[in-house]
């Protein structure tokens, strides 16, 4: 099961603070959005998109936010009682938590799941480090954000030998911030 990975770093690749965003941007936010959501093409389809996240990343949305609407929502939590095995676990449930102790477990889930279009990890550092080794990431989008946040969480370095930039968009500047939209591809 091919995957993205979508994140948002600063110069020395952190993506967090006291498992929070150190920065805001409106306009990374809706990026995330346009990414994660899909397109009208895929809606029509009867398919959505799955977001893939740790229960730290789970626990940092705002809760008016969890779940992420119009998106399948899958939480990493190694308390998960088992791995997807059929019956309630059989299938993914639109705009609720379904919970899997392992990237494995959330793939597993995502291929017995027939309404399911593009896969996204979003976070938090752990999961990104298990995301960006496994063979099936295809995709990074990432937001490349100019200064430094003093970040306690970060990207994992993308290998060169694996991933390569693909099209980086104009700057951007937000609340006094400077960034740029980039997509890495899988060589």
């Amino acid at each position: 099961m091919k995957f993205s990975i979508i994140a948002a770093v600063d110069k020395k690749m952190g993506i967090g603070i006291g498992n929070r965003l150190p920065w805001k941007l409106a306009g990374d936010l809706k990026y995330f959005s346009k990414v994660t959501f899909g397109d009208a093409i895929l809606a029509a389809s009867g398919k959505m998109n799955v977001v893939i996240m740790g229960r730290k990343t789970w626990e940092s949305l705002p809760e008016k936010h969890r779940p992420l609407k119009g998106r399948y929502n899958i939480v990493l939590s190694r308390s998960a009682l088992e791995e997807p095995t059929g019956g309630e676990w059989g299938a993914l449930v639109l705009d609720k938590l379904n919970v899997v102790n392992s990237l494995e477990g959330a793939l597993v889930l995502i291929e017995r799941s027939p309404n399911v279009g593009g896969v996204f990890v979003i976070g938090g550092a752990n999961v990104y480090a298990q995301a960006i080794a496994h063979p099936d990431a295809d995709k990074i989008y990432l937001t490349e954000i100019e200064g430094e946040f003093n970040c306690d969480a970060f990207f994992p370095p993308i290998p060169p030998e694996t991933f390569e930039k693909k099209t980086v968009s104009e700057m951007h500047e937000e609340n006094g911030i400077r960034y740029r939209f980039a997509e890495f591809t899988r060589k």
